[in-house]
C-alpha cells in the first residue's frame, strides 16, 4: 500500500510560501489521491518577519539546506528564488537524497535546468516547476504533458505582468514610464530594484524554460536575445496606436529550420489580436502545434493564490506518482538550444524618426530605404506638441533583419534627423 500522509518542507515564506501554507491548511487533502498533506518544516531569512500565516507551530530551520535534507519531510518545496546561493544548494541537497522537489524558481531552472535534471534523474527524484512560468496559468503542464504528441512550431506571449501593467497604464493614463513604474512599485507589482522585470530578464528566464520544453533541449538563457521596456516612450505608444497597433513585451521561441529563435522584446501587436487585449498584470501565451494548430491560454501570472495553486498541482503530481522526464527527453541527452543565425532572421519593424521641418525630408528617407532594399508598408507624419521636431513613423514590409539594420543606420546619418531612429519590432504571432 502506498503512502497516505505526505509531509512537505517549505523554504521561502514570501507571498507564494504563505499562500501555499494557507492552501494546505485549508485543504490538506487537495490531491486527487485524497491523501493527507501537511507542512512539517519551514525556512526563511527571518523567523520574526510579519506574515499573513501563523508559523509558530511549525518546525523552523535557519538553514534551507538542512530543511531539504531533513528526514521529517517527504517533499521539498523551494520558494526562495535566485539562480545561486541557498536556493540552488537546497534543491541539490534534496535531489541527491532522492527527495522530490517542487520549485517556483524560474531563474534557477533557466540557469541550471540541465544539471538539476541530470541530478534528479540520477537519483530517481521528480523535479517540478509549474509555478516558475505564468504563475497559476498552466503553461509548463501544457507543453510538458498535453502537447507531447504534437510537434511545436512556436510559443509566444506576454510572460511578465509588471511590464504589461506599465505599458497598459502608460497608454490608459498618458503618463510616462518613470511615473507608472513608481506606481507599480507602490502597489507591489514591481520590486524596489525593477531591473529584472523591466529589463526583460524575468521574461527571458521563462521563455528559456518554455523553449526547452517545446523543442526538447536544455534551458539556454545565453541563446536568448533580451530587450526590456525601459526605453519605451509615451510618444511611441500613441503613434503605434494611430497605426493600428499596441505595444507589448513579447517573449517568443520559434523553430526556424531546426534552430530556435528565443527572444524577449517590445513589439507592436495589431489592435484586433488577442494579445493586444491582455491588459494589466495578466499573462497570456500562444502555442503553435503542427497537429492542434494554435492554442491560447491567459490568466494570472503571479500572486499568492494562483502561484500557490500551481505549486500544489506539482505536489499532487508527486503524490499520484506521475513519472516523466524533467524536460522532454532524458537529461543526459539534452543539448543547449541552438540559436538562429542572425543572417537567417527576418522581420518587420516600426521606425520613428524625429526630423527637421524642411522640404525634401520624406523623399530622402524613402530613397535611403529603397537603396538598402527595404520597402515601406505604412507611413505617418504627425505633428506632436513638445516633440522638439516632426515625428515621422513608418513600418516596413518583411525583410532580412540585417538589411533593416543597415537601412536604419543609413537613415541615422541623414542631416535632417534630430535624434537617433527609434526601432521597435512588429510581432508576427
Amino acid at each position: 500500500m502506498g503512502k497516505t500522509h505526505w509531509r512537505i518542507g517549505v523554504a521561502g515564506l514570501g507571498t507564494v510560501g504563505a499562500g501555499l501554507i494557507k492552501l494546505v491548511t485549508a485543504r490538506p487533502r487537495f490531491s486527487p489521491t485524497g491523501d493527507l498533506c501537511t507542512v512539517t518544516g519551514v525556512s526563511a531569512r527571518s523567523r520574526s518577519a510579519p506574515r499573513p500565516v501563523d508559523i509558530s507551530g511549525l518546525p523552523w530551520f535557519d538553514d534551507p539546506v538542512a530543511l531539504a535534507a531533513s528526514p521529517d519531510n517527504d517533499i521539498f518545496v523551494e520558494l526562495i528564488g535566485g539562480a545561486e546561493g541557498p536556493a540552488k544548494a537546497a534543491v541539490e541537497a534534496a535531489l541527491r537524497l532522492g527527495k522530490p522537489v517542487v520549485t517556483a524558481n524560474k531563474a534557477l531552472i533557466a540557469a541550471h535546468g540541465r544539471d538539476l535534471a541530470i541530478l534528479a534523474e540520477a537519483h530517481g527524484a521528480p523535479l517540478l516547476f509549474e509555478a516558475a512560468v505564468m504563475g497559476g496559468t498552466p503553461a509548463v503542464k501544457m507543453l510538458r504533458e498535453a502537447m507531447v504528441g504534437d510537434s511545436i512550431h512556436a510559443v509566444a506571449g506576454i510572460l511578465n505582468g509588471t511590464c504589461n501593467y506599465i505599458l497598459t497604464q502608460m497608454e490608459a493614463t498618458g503618463r510616462g514610464f518613470a511615473e507608472v513604474l513608481g506606481e507599480a512599485q507602490a502597489m507591489g507589482y514591481a520590486e524596489a530594484d525593477p531591473t529584472t522585470d523591466v529589463g526583460g530578464y524575468d521574461a527571458g528566464h521563462k521563455i528559456s524554460i518554455l523553449a526547452a520544453l517545446a523543442f526538447g533541449g536544455a534551458p539556454t538563457l545565453s541563446a536568448a536575445e533580451i530587450e526590456g521596456v525601459d526605453s519605451i516612450e509615451l510618444l511611441d505608444i500613441r503613434l503605434a496606436k494611430d497605426l493600428g497597433y499596441r505595444i507589448k513585451l513579447i517573449a517568443s521561441a520559434t523553430n526556424v529550420a531546426g534552430a530556435v529563435s528565443v527572444r524577449v522584446h517590445p513589439a507592436l501587436i495589431p489592435l484586433d489580436h488577442p494579445l493586444a487585449r491582455v491588459d494589466g498584470v495578466l499573462n497570456a501565451l500562444f502555442i503553435h502545434g503542427a497537429a492542434v494548430g494554435r492554442i491560447f491560454i491567459q490568466g494570472a501570472g503571479a500572486g499568492a493564490g494562483p502561484t500557490a495553486a500551481a505549486v500544489a498541482a506539482d505536489i499532487a503530481d508527486v503524490m499520484t506518482a506521475a513519472v516523466r522526464p524533467v524536460f522532454q527527453r532524458a537529461a543526459l541527452d539534452l543539448e543547449p538550444i541552438a540559436p538562429v543565425s542572425p543572417d537567417a532572421a527576418t522581420g518587420r519593424v516600426y521606425v520613428r524618426l524625429l526630423v527637421k521641418d524642411e522640404p525634401g525630408v520624406i523623399a530622402s528617407i524613402s530613397e535611403t530605404l529603397a537603396e538598402a532594399g527595404v520597402s515601406i508598408d505604412s507611413f505617418l507624419q504627425k505633428s506632436v506638441e513638445g516633440a522638439g521636431g516632426v515625428p515621422i513613423v513608418l513600418t516596413t514590409h518583411l525583410a532580412p533583419e540585417a538589411t533593416i539594420a543597415k537601412a536604419v543606420g543609413a537613415m541615422a546619418a541623414l542631416p535632417t534627423l534630430i535624434a537617433s531612429p527609434r526601432v521597435i519590432r512588429i510581432a508576427h504571432i
